[in-house]
């Protein structure tokens, strides 16, 4: 049985896309960036820790496989992780606008004796953005819960000048490389 450690509506909405009903675990873990931890390091360990405390709740059903992701937003070595409020959407919105920045996606799979990995790094280019469309963007609320305070399935698709990767891996989990990983877990995708 899959489970998916995962409070993201995107991911369930993502894994239902390809073929996959997963079980849905309420995992808490910190996304809390360790001194001198890189990014990738950083995004990396906070999936590997939502899989990890999601299996520890099904320790019980020896086929359980637990899936657990982190996206992150980086501009430079910035993570620029979820605005707290209308002000931090507005500034990372405003730091983005008419830059390239990077979205990290990792994906771990977990069963009771294997760990698997994958990761996309897709780059996005926004165009240009006046502070009246930053803030009729952040009026929406659309930018809650959001790495970097957009979301690209959204109205934020109309910044996006360029995309290079992964459209899901934006969204918050790249379905080629977790297809993959389900298959080699001998899950069907």
């Amino acid at each position: 049985m899959l489970y998916l450690a995962s409070k993201s509506p995107r991911r369930l909405e993502l894994l239902r896309q390809i073929g996959v009903e997963p079980g849905v675990l309420d995992v808490d873990v910190p996304e809390i960036r360790l001194p001198g931890e890189s990014a990738a390091d950083y995004v990396s360990r906070v999936a590997r820790e939502k899989a990890g405390a999601g299996l520890l709740r099904v320790l019980g059903s020896p086929s359980a496989c637990v899936l657990g992701a982190d996206t992150e937003v980086l501009l430079d070595d910035e993570v620029l992780g979820k605005p707290a409020d209308a002000a931090a959407a507005f500034a990372m919105l405003s730091r983005l606008a008419g830059r390239t920045h990077r979205v990290l996606s990792v994906v771990w799979l977990l069963d009771g004796g294997r760990e698997l990995r994958a990761q996309s790094l897709s780059e996005v280019r926004f165009a240009a953005l006046d502070e009246a469309r930053i803030e009729r963007y952040v009026a929406t609320s659309e930018w809650r819960g959001k790495a970097g305070g957009y979301a690209i399935q959204g109205r934020a698709a109309a910044f996006i000048e360029h995309l290079s990767g992964s459209y899901s891996g934006v969204m918050g989990l790249p379905l080629c490389e977790t297809a993959g990983l389900l298959r080699a877990m001998g899950v069907r995708a």
